[in-house]
């Protein structure tokens, strides 16, 4: 028998921008997905030394307004990168991973999105090395593009993070989907498509709209009227595959700069294009039904 839903692990960076929320929300809104956990991670050090307890915080609130508290498992992830390539970090999210893992078979996979660093997925491989031959797949937000764009400023920020962690699952050989910094940039949203779009939905959409504009009023040295939902095609991806323009390479090593060096040559698989107007359009149509159904009650 086919499952009805999939095996989920959502392991975010929740406080690190304004992006991860709407991607937390849009997975425990999405009803073929069983979310087996959401894992807090760390976001480094240059904002806070604590940055994994605020991820844990984020979500904690998020699911506050979702009347999900204590109805969906949370585990704290590590509270920075791993220290080499050897040496992991055991943590509850780790140890979730593993666990979660171990129930996967053929057919039923386990599909564990990072939407910060890799930490937590590496610290998995290091505790337990048979995870690799498990039927997981892991979607990670991060890395730059191959194709030499020069959008984004410096190192790729997820993957500065935590080199290391990166570099072990990529020569780990285990299922991983790569969505790079020149697509995730492309998931932008407006404020005025934000107000017509969920701004008349509840305390939910109110609140994913204000820390937006707080985050940009803070962090954006520039005049802007948008934000990227950059972690949000790690959702669209486990909804539908088909969504994302994947291609087949070798995987690569990270160096110390954040450029790609030659790997192991293990298959990974690299995100091209999303379609950003299936995930845009199915996340609203989520929020405002969920609004809906929250004001009947």
């Amino acid at each position: 028998m086919k499952p009805s839903r999939r095996r989920v692990i959502i392991d975010t960076d929740a406080k690190n921008e304004a992006d991860d929320q709407f991607a937390i929300v849009h997975g425990l809104l999405s009803p073929t997905f069983d979310v087996r956990g959401l894992i807090a991670a760390h976001f480094g050090t240059r904002r806070s030394d604590r940055s994994m307890e605020e991820s844990r915080e984020e979500i904690d609130l998020l699911l506050g307004l979702l009347d999900l508290t204590g109805k969906v498992p949370v585990a704290n992830g590590g509270p920075t990168g791993i220290p080499d390539e050897q040496t992991p970090l055991d943590s509850p999210g780790a140890r979730l991973i593993i666990e979660e893992s171990k129930l996967a078979s053929k057919g039923d996979p386990l599909f564990v999105a990072f939407l910060g660093p890799l930490t937590d997925m590496a610290s998995a491989i290091l505790l337990d090395p048979g995870i690799v031959n498990r039927d997981v797949v892991v979607i990670w937000i991060g890395g730059r593009g191959y194709q030499g764009y020069t959008s984004y400023p410096g190192m790729e920020f997820n993957l500065s993070n935590d080199i290391h962690a990166a570099n072990v699952v990529f020569g780990s050989g285990m299922t991983v989907w790569q969505v790079t910094s020149d697509v995730y940039t492309k998931v932008s949203v407006s404020y005025a498509e934000l107000d017509e779009k969920i701004g008349d939905a509840g305390p939910l959409g109110k609140y994913l709209i204000k820390q937006l504009h707080e985050w940009n009023a803070i962090h954006h040295g520039e005049p802007i009227e948008s934000r990227s939902l950059g972690d949000s095609p790690a959702i669209a991806l486990m909804l539908y595959p088909q969504s994302g323009a994947l291609r087949v390479q070798p995987a690569p090593r990270f160096g110390v700069d954040g450029w790609y060096l030659p790997g192991t040559g293990n298959p990974i698989h690299v995100c091209e294009q999303i379609d950003v107007r299936f995930l845009l359009e199915d996340m609203f149509a989520k929020i405002r039904r969920f609004a809906r159904q929250k004001s009947r009650s």
